[in-house]
């Protein structure tokens, strides 16, 4: 699950999602929160939460290592590049 970064949010930027979304200060500053806790999440956070996600769509490990790859390619912050190997390790150790 991911979590808020808590009250770790600039006053420009929660200023300009007021300004630009006309939400109340108090769910813009939510939502900003909410936001960066996606983005400061590790590779291996992201593996491990998008694998128990997958799974529980029933997709099958063969399909989630692909997709995973294809993911972590376009993740906004840049992930190293992972194999098959590495991947099944961040999830079973």
């Amino acid at each position: 699950m991911l979590e808020a970064v808590g009250d770790e949010v600039p006053d420009e930027l929660l200023r300009h999602v007021v300004r630009t979304t006309g939400l109340p200060a108090a769910l813009a500053r939510r939502v900003v929160s909410d936001v960066m806790g996606y983005f400061v999440e590790t590779a291996e956070e992201y593996v491990v939460r998008r694998h128990a996600e997958l799974r529980r769509d029933g997709l099958g490990n063969a399909r989630i290592w692909a997709l995973l790859r294809e993911e972590l390619d376009v993740r906004p912050v840049a992930a190293p590049t992972l194999s098959e190997r590495q991947l099944r390790r961040i999830v079973y150790g």
